[in-house]
């Protein structure tokens, strides 16, 4: 069982900056692919970008590309959301998952994990 705990949102200004953190329990964290996504009120969760195993691989959803970068660092056994240009409809609780696959990623059906989920709110 793998426990994932999403840290570092929190509110920011349109055009601000967060870099959320996501730190796993497993030591095997580098088995795993990552991948973050996001859930607007009154909206269903949606993929924001994922990692692949080495992290050599990474994927972005149209609407955050440019924006967010998403990396790993396995010696940590933490996952990384960086985001930029921070707009008000980047406003969700934003959530990490592992994934025992290394292809695809862009579907919650994929993963295998969750975390509880950080608050993000970007102000206009």
């Amino acid at each position: 069982q793998v426990q994932l705990v999403e840290s570092g949102g929190g509110l920011v200004q349109a055009g601000g900056s967060l870099r959320l953190s996501c730190a796993a329990s497993e030591r095997t964290f580098s088995n795993y692919a990552m991948g973050w996504f996001r859930q607007a009120p009154g909206k269903e969760r949606e993929f924001v970008a994922a990692i692949s195993w080495s992290g050599g691989s990474t994927y972005y959803a149209d609407s955050v590309k440019g924006r967010f970068t998403i990396s790993r660092d396995n010696a940590k056994n933490t996952v990384y959301l960086e985001m930029n240009s921070l707009k008000p409809e980047d406003t969700a609780v934003y959530y990490c998952a592992a994934s025992y696959s290394d292809y695809g990623l862009r579907r919650e059906s994929e993963y295998d994990y969750w975390g509880q989920g950080t608050q993000v709110t970007v102000s206009s």
